[in-house]
């Protein structure tokens, strides 16, 4: 399996492929970085790739369970309602990626 690609890897591609710099390369890449993390909690769209967005998680009462281990009955505590930060790919990138059925 092929390593993933370095920062320094995808700006040089970047600048090879927009025949810009590579300095001009890691502005732009750090730029929407930036974007993203500021319009996550709006949904930030990547064209063609995804969209990043905030989802809220459902609060979850206290519940009894059992230590798999020794088959002791344990009580798991509850757990508030929260937020997770998720990545939505596009249907685009699925099929580009795993190809149409």
């Amino acid at each position: 399996m092929a390593k993933a690609m370095t920062k320094t890897q995808i700006v040089a591609k970047v600048a090879d492929a927009a025949d810009i710099t590579k300095k001009q390369a890691a502005v732009a890449l750090e730029t929407l970085t930036a974007l993203a993390y500021k319009g996550a909690k709006d949904g930030f769209p990547v064209p063609g790739l995804g969209k990043l967005v905030v989802r809220k998680t459902p609060r979850r009462p206290a519940r009894k369970g059992r230590n798999p281990a020794t088959g002791e009955e344990i009580m798991i505590a509850a757990k508030p309602a929260g937020k997770k930060l998720v990545f939505r790919v596009s249907k685009a990138a699925k099929d580009a990626v795993l190809g149409k059925k």
